[in-house]
């Protein structure tokens, strides 16, 4: 169905920001939108019908949101919201809001969260975030206010604990790794792979097993654009990719590693799908004494 197909291509970006803000993490929110898409596609018999395929979109996508949260025990108690709580509501977004930490959004009550992140991160009307949710339009009002009032309160208390980091030894196997790709290493850099390694290289394609792993470094020792540096993306341990023509002070996009035994398990690169950065907590890999603890930067030649 190119029609359906054309939309979850269109929509997979602000459905992660939607997804990323509900569960705290960019890395997470991708496996929601995954599922969401997947559970779209197997109802695309309903999708010539609809008024309001967007809506249907979102809809699907905070379900699989609240099915994760429950699944992990991250779902904080629904509150009901009083519907008389909240009628003067502005009807304008909070800009203040959309630049929150992800994991902020955590402290919300589910409907609260999504209220705020439906109207202030994506714009969306009070009427269209009733229709996703499911709520009446006074409970979502009310949800807004109060998880505004919460947001802006928890912005006044002490910065979100550091996410813990990695040990010393996966730190020496990461930094390996990404020297690897520095110094243009790839037999090395295969050489660290776990037979039964899995990739993803999202939106585009799964490997499994090193010896189709293996041609997946092809591309990145053709080029000479990439720099390189390890670092932890939301206490994962990650290898953060700059573009030498864009700009070697903000990553482009990341990759992120599970080890096991040493080895390099499991590789989730996000070349293709840059809309990630958005909202992605960066710590170095090692914290000296005075840091700031601000991104990393590579070094270039």
């Amino acid at each position: 169905m190119p029609e359906l197909e054309k939309l979850l291509g269109e929509m997979r970006p602000r459905l992660h920001r939607y997804c990323a803000r509900m569960c705290g993490s960019v890395i997470d929110g991708e496996d929601i939108v995954q599922d969401a898409l997947a559970k779209a596609y197997a109802a695309r018999a309903s999708f010539g019908g609809l008024d309001h395929p967007q809506a249907w979109l979102y809809r699907i996508a905070h379900n699989a949101a609240l099915d994760f949260l429950r699944q992990r025990a991250r779902l904080p108690p629904m509150e009901a919201e009083d519907e008389l709580a909240s009628l003067a509501t502005p009807d304008a977004p909070d800009p203040e809001i959309a630049a929150t930490c992800l994991r902020s959004f955590m402290r919300l009550p589910a409907l609260q969260r999504s209220a705020v992140i439906l109207k202030d991160v994506l714009g969306h009307s009070v009427g269209e975030a009733a229709a996703i949710t499911g709520a009446s339009e006074p409970a979502v009002k009310s949800a807004l206010q109060r998880g505004r009032e919460r947001l802006r309160a928890v912005a006044g208390e002490a910065a979100e604990p550091a996410l813990p980091g990695v040990d010393g030894a996966l730190g020496a196997r990461l930094v390996a790794y990404v020297d690897g790709f520095k110094a243009g290493d790839f037999d090395g850099v295969r050489a660290m792979l776990a037979e039964d390694v899995r990739l993803e290289l999202v939106t585009k394609l799964r490997r499994h097993g090193k010896s189709e792993v293996s041609d997946y470094y092809g591309a990145y020792a053709a080029a000479v654009r990439w720099a390189f540096a390890a670092a932890l993306v939301e206490g994962r341990p990650a290898m953060l990719v700059f573009d030498r023509e864009v700009s070697l002070d903000a990553p482009a996009y990341f990759v992120a590693f599970e080890f096991a035994g040493g080895q390099v398990a499991g590789i989730r690169d996000f070349l293709y799908a840059r809309y990630a950065m958005d909202g992605v907590e960066i710590r170095p890999l090692l914290t000296p004494p005075g840091s700031t603890g601000a991104c990393p930067t590579p070094q270039v030649p």
